[in-house]
């Protein structure tokens, strides 16, 4: 059946029982591309009856599905004309693990992050009136983006225009309520009829028209309704909001969806469905564990079990957080925060040992910070654990509730540098660049895992705003000292000694720059290596001395070259007047980074062991 589909219009063909059928046939191409690729495999599989539906009923592309975050997309992809190249999923060259404009039509808004969709559907929807064109625009988020302030704001905003607009509430969360089943399903195809839409219409319009009484009847009415609607739907909520409500639905009925959306299809007004969904439907192992299975990489499909072995050094994210428990068993100042990303953090042994220290705020990075600062002000000491892409979003918060008050609170920036297969939504490159322009914060980036525990120790002892960031994936497999030790502020150190050049790195680029030196003494070539430790403050004396003696800089890190490490560096030299050292610079260009794995996206840009040594090479030559 899949093989025969190269568009919507196909699916469009077919009838109900062969749409079962397809959906057990995507299902299945799903897990068997996800297990080699890795990706967001959950979410896709609780997903695939919703998006036939969607596909089936509106006209796409000419009808514009927004999807939210786009981890539950891959069916979509599959039955857009990408199903030939699925298989490149999250592959360099291939198709993206999430929804892009650039690849398909039917991609109507580029995402990644979550809890946008709602504004940009209703930006949409306002162009639509602009232009006087005519099409649906629908929304399909999930429960826990829905959490997020900005979803909020776009609900707020979008209820109030009362323009056509469908959102989709994809609950694979909630618990469920007891109106699932036949009642529910005939309230709804009823309340989203034609004749009962108008009917209640009518009944308004001609009890307004009774003179004294007509506005009190209908409020009474109105409320009674109001009151009767919350016996059977959670949707009261929504409905103040200016949407009319429409659930709970079966997500994974086929027959069920279609019908219900036919008829909110035919409704020219804010509307809210509600879908019950089971993430990791149709996979045992994926229902069972769906957190696990929600970002996974390459795995047994017979048994669930990851491809590679657990054998090597522990992940940077799993020393940060067995540190941090170890610290705060020591003070009871310590908490730990983070926003829906509890084990991605390595924050879950925090929570099962401290649970009363713990705070999990949701999709909600900009109230989890501020949150800290107010923590902050009453003696605690918190440890904000988020992505470094996701702490972009809280930038506002950083600045004027932590940094401007000089709070001591601590950012772990995790997945800072190159993310790898997720792509550019996802990368972390711009954290050492975001943040060093922000007065009274340090910011450091440790060389190993055994230096993340030594930071950790730091910027937890510091008075004041600190933020370290630190890779993903594992260590390189140095010994853990212990205890962690706290660093002097602002002093990096010499690993290598050489007159040649100089080469400053910083963070995950410390041991590609030190094994590229010592390569480069075979062919005569002796270059120092600086393991510079903090690109704010920047250990002044250490960098102009060197840099004087030997004329000749490269810098090396895992950022954005526009604002980075590298330009402190050029900042400070311009500073001190040392005009006569030469300066190259090795990090990422001015461009979005796409998915591909971590060591093609290295190589790519020349920050890895055979990038360095080109580069030192190079500037020896001129």
């Amino acid at each position: 059946m899949l093989e025969k589909i190269d568009s919507p219009s196909d699916i469009r063909k077919l009838q109900p029982g062969e749409l079962e059928i397809l959906a057990g046939e995507i299902r299945e191409k799903i897990i068997e591309t996800v297990s080699r690729t890795g990706g967001h495999l959950a979410p896709s599989l609780g997903t695939v009856e919703l998006t036939l539906a969607l596909h089936y009923v509106f006209d796409t592309p000419r009808d514009r599905i927004v999807w939210d975050v786009g981890h539950q997309a891959y069916a979509h992809k599959i039955v857009t004309g990408r199903r030939d190249r699925f298989h490149t999923l999250r592959q360099k060259d291939g198709i993206s693990g999430f929804t892009r404009r650039e690849e398909s039509p039917y991609d109507t808004f580029n995402t990644g992050h979550s809890s946008t969709s709602l504004s940009a559907a209703a930006g949409m929807a306002e162009a639509r009136c602009l232009t006087g064109e005519d099409f649906k625009v629908i929304v399909v988020i999930g429960d826990g983006s829905l959490t997020a302030g900005m979803a909020f704001e776009a609900l707020n905003w979008a209820g109030d225009r009362k323009k056509d607009l469908i959102i989709i509430l994809n609950d694979n969360e909630m618990s469920i309520s007891p109106n699932v089943g036949a009642l529910s399903s005939y309230l709804n195809r009823i309340m989203t009829g034609h004749k009962m839409m108008k009917f209640r219409t009518d009944v308004k319009n001609f009890l307004k028209t009774i003179p004294n009484i007509g506005e009190q009847v209908v409020k009474f009415t109105q409320q009674a309704e109001e009151s009767l609607k919350g016996l059977f739907v959670p949707g009261v909520l929504f409905e103040e909001l200016g949407f009319q409500y429409v659930g709970p639905l079966e997500g994974h009925r086929l027959d069920h969806l279609i019908k219900n959306l036919r008829n909110v299809k035919e409704l020219k007004r804010p509307v809210l469905v509600h879908v019950l969904t089971k993430k990791g439907r149709g996979y045992r192992f994926a229902e069972e564990e769906p957190s696990r299975f929600h970002g996974v990489g390459p795995f047994d499909r017979e048994t669930g079990h990851p491809l590679g072995g657990s054998a090597g050094p522990p992940a940077y994210t799993e020393v940060f957080g067995r540190t941090l428990v170890q610290f705060a068993k020591d003070d009871p100042k310590i908490v730990a925060i983070t926003a829906a990303m509890c084990s991605g953090t390595g924050l879950d042994s925090f929570c099962g040992e401290l649970p009363e220290r713990f705070y999990d705020v949701g999709i909600a990075e900009q109230h989890g910070v501020t949150m800290a600062a107010g923590m902050a002000v009453e003696g605690f000491k918190p440890v904000v654990a988020i992505y470094s892409t996701f702490l972009q979003r809280a930038y506002d918060q950083i600045i004027h509730d932590v940094c401007l008050q000089k709070l001591p609170v601590v950012f772990a920036l995790d997945r800072g540098g190159i993310a790898g297969e997720d792509g550019a939504t996802h990368q972390g490159l711009f954290d050492l660049a975001y943040l060093r322009s922000i007065p009274n914060l340090i910011l450091m980036a440790p060389k190993d895992e055994n230096e993340l525990r030594h930071m950790l120790k730091t910027a937890i002892d510091h008075t004041g705003p600190a933020a370290l960031r630190y890779p993903r994936g594992r260590g390189v497999g140095v010994p853990l000292e212990d205890p962690p030790r706290r660093l002097e502020i602002g002093k990096g150190e010499v690993l290598k000694e050489g007159g040649d050049l100089v080469l400053l790195a910083v963070g995950s680029t410390v041991y590609p720059a030190l094994s590229a030196a010592r390569q480069l003494e075979a062919e005569g070539i002796h270059a120092a290596v600086v393991n510079c430790r903090f690109v704010k403050p920047l250990d002044v004396e250490l960098l102009c001395s060197i840099a004087a003696a030997a004329r000749r800089v490269i810098t090396v890190e895992e950022n954005v070259l526009m604002g980075g490490f590298g330009s402190a560096v050029l900042e400070l030299f311009q500073e001190k007047g040392l005009r006569d050292v030469a300066v190259t610079r090795l990090g990422v260009p001015d461009v979005f980074v796409e998915h591909a794995t971590q060591t093609e996206l290295r190589r790519k840009y020349g920050i890895d062991e055979e990038g360095i040594r080109e580069a030192v090479r190079k500037m020896i030559s001129r």
